[in-house]
């Protein structure tokens, strides 16, 4: 039998569980550690069985469990280090009864963190809420602040214009950040700032269970994937994440300031295309 807690310990996680059933999240799991081969200890998987079995293009399985792709003899995928992110963060499941207003409701007039202080509005999200494709940002800037609603900015034009590209509309898709609230001069989210946000992102992916999600530039792609390695290095692969297809490709930003990757990008969005049986628009 386990010795009873400290009082200070048992108030921290009874105010952690007040924190995490604010945001609608009930219910948990406890990760169990299994030995490796090499004596090392790593989180167990807490992803859903992968999608679509049998599949021509190599699948790794993201979370907090390494990330690694199966190898074939013309195939190799580097392994993504393993990154532990907080415990019951990694065990949000999806809510019973969720929905989208739920969700939105459950945010509310959102001051869990800094980023509260100079918004003008919560950008949530915008589109499908039963879109097979989903594309996730980093976080609203100064024009999505003003409007409430993701990428309209010069960034949100040039992924309005490839998912066009691609044979589809905006209302076609789902469009959300991993963060909420615009950061002070849209600076790089801090990691206490993604804590607390994401759980909702979670939510949202859970109720719109899209067969796609396409992470925009690294913060997307690092908080999903549950990785500090730069987007470069396994931009373009198909990961698993809890039922759906991740991909993750340079951020619409990016590729204003470097043109020259729009190429690339182009590519990763064909890829998704064969996946969904799209077409790209005639021009």
């Amino acid at each position: 039998m386990s010795p009873p807690l400290a009082k200070e310990t048992r108030e921290k996680v009874e105010s952690w569980l007040r924190y995490y059933e604010d945001l609608g999240i009930r219910s948990f799991y406890r990760e169990r550690l299994a030995n490796s081969a090499a004596g090392e200890t790593a989180p167990a998987s807490s992803l859903d069985a992968a999608r679509g079995e049998g599949e021509k293009e190599p699948v790794v399985r993201a979370g907090a469990a390494a990330l690694r792709a199966p190898v074939t003899p013309a195939t190799k995928i580097p392994t993504l280090p393993i990154v532990q992110g907080p415990s019951l963060f990694e065990a949000a499941e999806r809510v019973e009864g969720d929905t989208l207003e739920r969700i939105r409701e459950d945010i509310g007039d959102c001051t869990r963190c800094r980023l509260h202080k100079h918004r003008t509005n919560i950008v949530f999200g915008v589109g499908n809420p039963k879109a097979e494709l989903v594309f996730i940002g980093e976080g609203p800037g100064h024009d999505e602040d003003i409007q409430g609603i993701p990428f309209v900015g010069r960034a949100g034009q040039l992924l309005t214009q490839m998912i066009e590209a691609m044979g589809l509309r905006r209302d076609d898709v789902y469009i959300c950040n991993v963060i909420k609230c615009r950061p002070p001069e849209n600076r790089t989210p801090e990691k206490d700032e993604i804590a607390t946000c994401s759980p909702f992102l979670l939510r949202q992916l859970a109720v719109i269970a899209p067969r796609v999600i396409v992470c925009l530039g690294n913060v997307a792609a690092q908080t999903l994937l549950g990785t500090h390695k730069s987007i470069s290095t396994f931009r373009g692969q198909w990961f698993d994440f809890r039922g759906s297809r991740l991909l993750a490709t340079y951020h619409p930003a990016y590729l204003l300031r470097n043109p020259a990757a729009k190429g690339e990008v182009w590519k990763d969005l064909q890829k998704v295309m064969t996946v969904l049986g799209l077409r790209p628009k005639k021009r």
